[in-house]
């Protein structure tokens, strides 16, 4: 089914649907949910529930019991809801948590079923997703969702890194309201909004400095600084993920924040930080800055290098996502974009691996088998 993103299920969890109100069947790799069929079927229900959970090859070319029509592969084509990550030709490889790989040797992942960058850009069927996960309905506003779903944490985190894609690149919406067009930020605003601020905070610290280079110095080491304060914030706020308080306050920040992002990695508006979010961020590390150096000029000149850092890290996260990239940045694009649908709890690094490295949580790729 093209243009269809479909998640993989293990067989214990295929398995776990074997009854009137969720019956799933295989066939193959191929997971059906058969439920909505149950009553339709011209031999009742209970024949289905028999093999609820199983694979189905076998009985429906059984000429003893009955050997089924192409309008019963019809049925199964309409519902589809994923593939089963330990299919024939699959081969576990790593410890416990590893990737499947396919018949192809490409590593598929057993719980976002994608296993290559081009997976995150393929259209998900809106109406199976919503009935297979009873997760999030994409045609509706995401917002409202996440606040009155009452859903518990685990299942929380585990549905918003199962990475989607709108239908056509879009935006699904947020807020569905006036506030939609304010969670959306194109990413040419970036630049647009923070270059002249930093340009202006040079100037207005550049009496300050006896050399135009000492000031370069002091701007370069808050380009460093940043380097360090997007893994932190990375790692301890956006992933901030199992030490969420389970409520809805708690989920629907994490959503708003960065979950949303990872539930919908492709979307070209919401990959950039709105600048209203970023300066509730980054005044905290305007007083940080003028604290550590106590000379005004300096912390001045220091705090535009980092603001500059951050500029280059959102131009750099969209492009990653977005642009075909020298190829330097194709490892890098690599690099994230697995951090999405493979492993998000490694790979925090967005312009640069180093800090990943530092603190031993760099993605290791699982390469394709030969």
């Amino acid at each position: 089914m093209p243009g269809r993103t479909l998640p993989t299920f293990t067989l214990a969890e295929v398995e776990s649907h074997k009854s009137s109100k969720s019956c799933f069947i295989t066939l193959g790799r191929n997971v059906y949910d058969v439920t909505d069929f149950l009553d339709a079927h011209p031999g009742g229900a209970d024949l289905v529930l028999e093999y609820a959970g199983k694979d189905v090859a076998d009985i429906l070319k059984d000429e003893g019991s009955h050997t089924h029509s192409e309008a019963a592969y019809e049925v199964l084509d309409d519902s589809l809801v994923g593939f089963l990550a330990s299919a024939n030709g699959a081969a576990k490889v790593g410890g416990a948590d590893s990737q499947t790989v396919d018949a192809n040797g490409n590593p598929v992942h057993p719980r976002t079923g994608m296993s290559c960058e081009e997976d995150l850009s393929k259209d998900t069927d809106l109406d199976t997703d919503y009935k297979t996960h009873k997760f999030l309905d994409l045609s509706r506003p995401l917002f409202p969702q996440i606040w009155f779903s009452g859903f518990s944490k685990e299942f929380y985190l585990d549905q918003v890194h199962r990475p989607r894609h709108y239908k056509g690149g879009a935006s699904a919406p947020l807020f569905g309201n006036f506030l939609e067009p304010l969670s959306k930020t194109p990413w040419w605003m970036i630049p647009v909004v923070w270059l002249p601020p930093i340009s202006y905070g040079v100037y207005l610290a550049s009496p300050g400095f006896n050399s135009i280079i000492t000031q370069a110095v002091c701007f370069v080491l808050g380009l460093g600084f940043w380097s360090f304060f997007e893994y932190i914030l990375h790692r301890f706020l956006f992933h901030l993920d199992y030490y969420l308080p389970n409520n809805r306050v708690g989920i629907t920040l994490h959503f708003t924040l960065h979950g949303i992002h990872h539930y919908l990695p492709m979307d070209r508006y919401r990959l950039v930080m709105p600048p209203t979010l970023f300066i509730v961020l980054a005044t905290p590390f305007w007083k940080l800055a003028h604290t550590i150096f106590w000379n005004w000029y300096v912390g001045t000149s220091v705090f535009c290098g980092g603001i500059f850092g951050y500029v280059l890290y959102d131009l750099t996260h969209y492009f990653l996502h977005h642009q075909n990239l020298p190829l330097w940045y194709k490892e890098l694009k690599k690099y994230h974009l697995e951090h999405h649908f493979l492993d998000y709890e490694n790979g925090f690094g967005v312009t640069s691996r180093f800090w990943d490295r530092v603190f031993g949580t760099e993605l290791v790729s699982v390469k394709k088998t030969k």
